[in-house]
């Protein structure tokens, strides 16, 4: 693989993809980076970097983008966990996902990296952490977000006597650059409150430089029709609110949530649901953070040759990021 070929990159204003572009100009590559809203963009001037504005849900607009791309990396995705409708993941994360692998195969990209999900498999505990080979398990099998995800991941692999396909399946992502937030809302719950309440179960936690680094090995070392799930510690929330803690300046407060009132505020989520008031709170999403949602990342290490930092740098770097973010907007 030449660092002189040009990649496109979806959702390249989203926390994986802005840091994803950075890592591989830093690597030399030539980068499209593929946007729907350039006013929700954090530009950077580089010679290597253009901008292609387009709507990842129409096939013109991913054709052009792909016009002299090498490589593509699809990470573009809807996550909001507030909308209700089954039918907006669908559009968006498998219908759209259809066009990209359409156009990659029409403009003869020689290589696609679709970017997934861990949750399309099952996890599992400390002494049995979930992989590659376990399938997906509740409650993620019942989240709108996850099973879209797994059904557009079903989709790329079975091109894969067509296209050149590899899927890396990150697991939760912490680090700088989270402009909308997305993961980061757990860093800002720390930063701008006194009392953070902890659920009783845990996550797999990585820093997102890790993932862009995995992306880009991907390109070079993944297998057609593989996939690799790029994780890194298992930890309690407990555990990680308390990593957090340490790196603040301001102290707050973990209050552990026992899980008869989680579930309980779950149920509460569901019924205001049920009236197609958004909101993120629902028993399904609730029951997420009561069970230990941790992972392998064996294959990784041993077919990317990926190598991964502690958790706290990626901490470190969030915070940062959002204090002197929330400088700027002041």
């Amino acid at each position: 693989m030449e660092s002189r070929s040009k990649i496109l990159v979806t959702g390249a204003n989203g926390l994986l993809g802005m840091n994803t572009v950075l890592e591989l100009l830093n690597q030399g590559f030539l980068v499209k980076a593929f946007v729907r809203d350039p006013k929700n963009c954090l530009r950077i001037n580089h010679d290597n970097l253009e901008y292609f504005v387009g709507d990842i849900t129409t096939v013109e607009n991913l054709e052009k983008a792909m016009i002299e791309s090498q490589f593509v990396i699809h990470i573009a995705a809807l996550v909001d966990p507030k909308l209700v409708d089954y039918k907006v993941f669908h559009r968006v994360n498998v219908q759209a996902t259809k066009y990209v692998v359409e156009a990659a195969i029409k403009c003869k990209v020689k290589k696609l990296i679709y970017v997934s999900t861990s949750n399309v498999f099952g996890y599992g505990s400390i002494d049995d952490l979930g992989n590659e080979l376990k399938p997906m398990m509740a409650p993620f099998n019942k989240m709108h977000y996850a099973i879209s995800k797994f059904h557009a991941q079903q989709y790329v692999l079975s091109k894969s006597d067509v296209l050149d396909v590899t899927v890396v399946n990150p697991t939760f992502m912490i680090g700088a650059y989270d402009s909308k937030p997305s993961s980061g809302r757990i860093i800002q719950n720390c930063l701008y409150n006194r009392l953070v309440l902890c659920p009783s179960g845990g996550k797999n936690f990585i820093c997102v430089k890790d993932v862009s680094i995995g992306i880009v090995n991907a390109m070079q070392f993944g297998l057609t029709g593989e996939c690799y799930v790029l994780a890194n510690e298992n930890l309690s929330f407990y555990e990680f609110y308390k990593k957090v803690r340490s790196h603040v300046k301001t102290s707050f407060r973990i209050v552990k949530l026992p899980n008869w009132l989680l579930h309980a505020i779950g149920y509460v989520g569901s019924l205001i649901r049920l009236l197609r008031i958004k909101t993120s709170i629902s028993i399904e999403n609730v029951r997420t953070l009561s069970v230990n949602n941790y992972y392998s990342n064996d294959k990784a290490r041993a077919e990317l040759f990926m190598k991964f930092t502690p958790i706290d740098e990626g901490i470190h770097d969030a915070v940062v990021w959002f204090e002197r973010k929330n400088k700027v907007d002041k």
